[in-house]
Order: C-alpha cells, then sequence, then structure tokens
C-alpha cells in the first residue's frame, strides 16, 4: 500500500491528465486484458458484454480522468464514489481485489506510457491510487456491516414469473433458506442477479443489476426485467450483446429455478424521512425504466396519506407498455394520484384517451403545470430511463425553475449521468 499522497505527486498527477486525455481508453483495454488473463476468477466479477464491446474500459479511462483533474477537490467526486461503492458492494467486491487492481493499473501504465512512465510519475499514481481505493474499501465496509446477515450471494427460488407487457416479465424470488430475513431496502434500490453461463469461456458466474420493482416489506423480492428483442440464446455474438443475460432470465429460467442474489444496494431511492409527509412526487419513466419508479409509486401507495403523486409513463405503444392495469386501479381509488401516459407509436386500434393519453414522446410541456407541481419549492423528481431522456427531463423541468437537487435520477448501465 502506497504511502499518503504528496503536493509533489498530487502536481505530477495532475499533469497527466493531458495524457489520459490521449492515452485513457489504451491504457484501461490492456488493463483488464492483461488483469482477467492472470487472474480468470476476475470473470466472475466483470461484465463480460461491457468486456467485449469497450465499454467498461471507457468508463475506467473517464474514471481516471475525472480523478486527475478532481484531486485536489475531491468532493467533486463524492457521487461518483457513492454510486461505484453502491455497485461494488452488489457484486461483492472486497479489499483483496483492490491490490490487484492497483498492481495491474501500474504495470499497464508503464507498458502503455513506456519511458514517460518514470518511477516519479509511477509512484505518485500508487499514492494517488490507494487513496481513492482506501476511501472506497472503507466506505463499501460499512455497507457490508450493515448487511452482516446477509453475507455474500443468497440463494433465492423463482416462485413467480409473470408477464407485465411484449417483452417485460417480473420474476419473484423467495429464500431457499427459509431463516433468511428480508432486508427492508429503499425503493428504488436493485439486487444484483448471478448466474451461471455454461457458454461463457467454459462456464463462469456473471452478474447484473436489476430494479426492485415492489415494495419493500414483502415476503419476496420482485424484479421487472426487459427481454432485449433480436437475441437469439446460442446464436455466436449473443454472449456479447448488452441484453444477453435478460434473455437467459426469459428463456431458460423457469419457476422453481434458483438463482443467486445480491443484498439490494443503490443511490438512487426514496427516503420518506427525508420528504415531508405533504410533499408532492413527480414519477417520470421512459420503457423499461419504470421499475424501480414502480417500487417508489407502490411504497408511497401503501404509506398512506394523501400525498399528491404524479405518475408521467412514455413507450411505443400499449404492447410494450408495463403495469398500466396495476397504475390505473391504484389511480381509480387514490385521489391523490394523477397518471399520464405518452406513446410515441401507438397502434392503429389504440384508443387516445383510453390506452395512452398523448401520442408522441414524453414532453414536459404538455402537462398541467398542476400536476408537475412546479410552483411548490418541496416538490421531489424522480426520472429513470435512458441517459438523454433523463437530461432532457433535467433540463426542461430546471427551465420551470426546478432545482436540481430535487431531481433524482437513476443509472442504467456502466458510467454514470452527467448533471446539466
Amino acid at each position: 500500500m502506497a504511502a499518503a499522497l504528496t503536493p509533489e505527486q498530487t502536481a505530477i498527477v495532475k499533469s497527466t491528465v493531458p495524457v489520459l486525455a490521449q492515452h485513457g481508453e489504451t491504457i484501461t483495454t490492456k488493463f483488464y486484458h492483461d488483469m482477467i488473463a492472470a487472474n480468470p476468477s476476475l470473470k466472475n466479477i466483470f461484465n463480460n458484454t461491457h468486456q467485449a464491446t469497450g465499454h467498461q474500459a471507457r468508463a475506467l479511462a473517464g474514471a481516471l480522468y475525472a480523478y486527475a483533474a478532481n484531486l485536489d477537490d475531491l468532493g467533486k467526486l463524492g457521487p461518483a464514489v457513492e454510486l461505484i461503492c453502491h455497485k461494488h458492494a452488489s457484486l461483492n467486491v472486497k479489499a483483496e481485489h483492490y491490490n490487484i487492481v492497483g498492481e495491474f493499473l501500474l504495470k499497464t501504465m508503464k507498458s502503455v506510457l513506456g519511458d514517460a512512465a518514470t518511477e516519479e510519475l509511477l509512484d505518485a499514481w500508487g499514492a494517488a491510487y490507494w487513496q481513492l481505493a482506501n476511501i472506497m474499501i472503507q466506505k463499501e465496509a460499512q455497507m457490508y456491516a450493515a448487511t452482516s446477515y446477509w453475507p455474500e450471494w443468497q440463494d433465492f427460488r423463482i416462485a413467480r414469473k409473470e408477464k407485465e407487457s411484449e417483452h417485460i416479465t417480473s420474476f419473484y424470488f423467495e429464500p431457499v433458506d427459509a431463516k433468511l430475513k428480508l432486508p427492508v431496502f429503499k425503493p428504488g434500490q436493485y439486487v444484483s442477479v448471478s448466474l451461471f453461463v455454461e457458454e461463457l469461456d467454459g462456464g463462469v458466474w456473471q452478474a447484473r443489476q436489476y430494479s426492485l420493482s415492489d415494495a419493500p416489506g414483502k415476503p419476496y423480492l420482485r424484479i421487472s426485467v426487459k427481454k432485449e428483442p433480436g437475441i437469439e440464446i446460442g446464436e455466436p455474438k449473443h454472449m456479447t450483446h448488452t441484453g444477453y443475460l435478460s434473455n437467459i432470465l426469459h428463456e431458460k429460467k423457469e419457476v422453481g429455478d434458483v438463482v443467486k442474489l445480491s443484498h439490494p444496494f443503490g443511490d438512487f431511492f426514496f427516503e420518506e424521512k427525508a420528504v415531508e409527509g405533504d410533499t408532492p412526487v413527480v414519477l417520470i419513466s421512459a420503457g423499461v425504466g419504470l421499475t424501480c419508479l414502480m417500487s417508489i409509486l407502490n411504497t408511497l401507495v401503501e404509506e398512506g396519506g394523501s400525498r399528491p403523486i404524479t405518475w408521467i409513463h412514455g413507450s411505443r405503444d400499449s404492447k410494450v407498455r408495463a403495469f398500466k392495469a396495476h397504475v390505473d386501479e391504484l389511480a381509480g381509488r387514490e385521489r391523490s394520484i394523477h397518471k399520464l401516459y405518452f406513446s410515441s407509436s401507438p397502434a392503429a386500434d389504440e384508443v387516445e384517451g383510453q390506452d395512452y393519453d398523448v401520442q408522441g414522446r414524453i414532453n414536459l410541456d404538455k402537462i398541467e403545470k398542476d400536476h408537475l407541481f412546479t410552483e411548490n419549492k418541496k416538490t421531489q423528481y424522480f426520472a429513470c430511463g435512458p441517459t438523454q431522456f433523463m437530461l432532457d427531463v433535467e433540463a426542461k423541468l430546471k427551465s420551470f425553475g426546478v432545482d436540481s437537487e430535487r431531481v433524482h435520477m437513476e443509472l442504467f448501465g456502466t458510467g454514470g449521468v452527467p448533471k446539466v
């Protein structure tokens, strides 16, 4: 473990920002290749798809660049570190893994940069790496300690499998160990689902994060998974497609099958104690982004009261819109809930005002301000969907006078949601 970072080393690391801009992805691509080749067990942790597509390497290159650029003001990286630690905890990343990453990161820098990787530069980056690694190790240790009754992966049986739309199916998981206490997670959080994939490198475990789609306190954990169309399990390229694990769940996993789940984690959630009981909540989602917001909606309904809630969802058409009957039923008996559906390409037999409310993609300009509660300076907004969709929602809300601290956005995939 390197010594504390000195002012001189800080200056050296910051001086490498242009180098990372030019060679960062080359460094991280070789880093992952060499590290996993020397430590095959890490295939069970790292996402094979993100490795094959280069997404993981690009994300790490961006993270290294951001870290070097903000080395003397690490507070700016707080949200990103929080997000990464939750993902690490859901994958059971441990302190010993940081030793391996640090070793191969420095080796790769030396290999790629050649003579430019002086002893002083490598020492500086070693100290910088361990400065950040120790922060994350301590944070993750605290998270693990808070879930000590649930160590590492746990076996869960698929108790129910219900189709919610043309592409989305819900999986209800119950613990194989009847004595396992289910956590009271925060609505909006996710679990990692780990499956053994025989077709990949002779068989490895692969994990993906899926939002919990029901309120906490149930005798099961529910996720609702979108099956990506156009993938044939067994085709040569299916293992490098972003949706191949979801296809395995849909096509190969049935009621009674056992999978492994992590404890719930995630830094995107609704926390009742932080939001007063009469504060309006607006839930805005596109496509499968509604899953984590469904957990929040169900939680708000179960808590009772008359909190104003607006549910806004966009999809291609009614066939791919999940949970519409459930949301309609809730809105029918809870006068405080207002719902609005956008359909970008409704089918010819769909009826406006019945199957959907507005044709087109979600456009907040087309929603009555009374239903967005923008005049209320306490209103909380939760958005989930593709990155650009979330950024557009945030930008529009800001144009309405909503401060960004009240706009909460969930993350899809590796990386982060840049702030407007």
